[in-house]
């Protein structure tokens, strides 16, 4: 089996989007991350829905779990209302992460090597210059693991 028997069509985002409106993107579609397309239209970054949770929560909140235990319901909704103003752009992170990015012909486990190495939910297929859709690491497991 190979990226082209496992690509699905995936939304995209470009580093203008709102964050808030990634962060959205993410939650309506039930979304594992968002593939941030350049002014081409190809990968720049894959971003892990676990980094914009990390962008949502405030920082003493990661490093000391019983804080997060005493903040309510309606002050965690005002965490996520922090992004508001914010872009793609503005989130990401400063350092360069490799890439995880694929062509039509990379096996299974190319893939599962790739998105284990850059830490992804999901990896960018792109052929002939153009983004033809994603791997999930859902769609790998279910094509994989389907008896």
């Amino acid at each position: 089996m190979r990226a082209h028997d496992l690509t699905v069509d995936f939304p995209t985002v470009t580093l203008d989007t709102p964050m808030v409106e990634a962060a959205r993107l993410l939650a309506d579609q039930d979304l594992p991350g968002l593939i941030v397309v350049d002014d081409r239209g190809l990968p720049r970054t894959v971003l892990p829905g676990t980094q914009v949770l990390r962008l949502a929560v405030p920082r003493y909140c990661q490093d000391d779990p019983a804080l997060a235990r005493v903040v309510d319901e309606a002050h965690a909704d005002a965490f996520l209302r922090s992004l508001a103003g914010l872009t793609v752009r503005e989130c990401l992170p400063e350092e360069p992460r490799e890439l995880p990015v694929t062509d039509p012909d990379a096996t299974v486990l190319e893939m599962a090597a790739l998105m284990a190495r850059t830490r992804s939910p999901l990896v960018a297929v792109v052929a002939e210059g153009r983004l033809c859709g994603a791997v999930t690491l859902q769609v790998l497991l279910d094509r994989v693991l389907a008896p």
